[in-house]
């Protein structure tokens, strides 16, 4: 599955937004096995932003980052204790702009299977190891609508454990399974990608 991942975000051209703006940068960190996982990661309670929600390891680039991929790796050090020499970087999604405005990139990375991962609690309350199979499966796909500035979104959402992932989180999974595995879930355009892709 990783060996064909690969050669696709190889050739795949990800959507970039022409504004500049806050930058963040997010790694989707899959295990290096015949049935890979990805990590994620549910938010601590007591962050000022999307608290209790499940995420990627990511965020805010500092101005020291040489880049997003810099801010990614740096993030899931702080996070989950990733070493970022343990990750092998196979490319780029497509930038998103999340609801405080950041403009996301979103970077995919192999990591070993057996790599122990151990939550910040200033961060991370805990730490999903999902099959990417789980994902796969389109009966377990559902579309959420919510209204935001206005308009009404239709936007991807998965159950697991109890927990909902959803938003950014969500548009990021279906680009890689989309990409990668020919997987068809539906993906409603982004309004920044209709109005600021180039």
């Amino acid at each position: 599955m990783l060996e064909q991942l690969t050669k696709r975000l190889a050739q795949h051209r990800p959507w970039r937004l022409r504004t500049r703006g806050r930058e963040a940068g997010v790694l989707v960190a899959l295990t290096d096995r015949a049935e890979p996982e990805v990590v994620l990661t549910l938010r601590s309670k007591q962050l000022s932003t999307h608290q209790g929600q499940i995420a990627f390891p990511g965020g805010k680039r500092d101005p020291e980052d040489a880049d997003l991929l810099a801010t990614a790796l740096r993030e899931a050090q702080e996070e989950v204790g990733l070493d970022a020499a343990q990750v092998r970087v196979i490319g780029s999604l497509g930038q998103l702009v999340s609801k405080h405005q950041l403009q996301v990139t979103p970077w995919v990375g192999i990591i070993p299977p057996q790599l122990p991962l151990t939550a910040n609690p200033e961060e991370v309350d805990s730490i999903f190891r999902i099959p990417l199979s789980f994902f796969l499966q389109q009966e377990m796909l559902r579309l959420d609508e919510i209204a935001f500035r206005g308009q009404t979104h239709y936007v991807p959402a998965w159950e697991y454990e109890g927990e909902v992932i959803w938003g950014l989180t969500a548009y990021i999974l279906v680009e890689l399974l989309n990409i990668g595995f020919d997987a068809g879930l539906p993906m409603r355009p982004r309004p920044e990608h209709q109005e600021t892709a180039l």
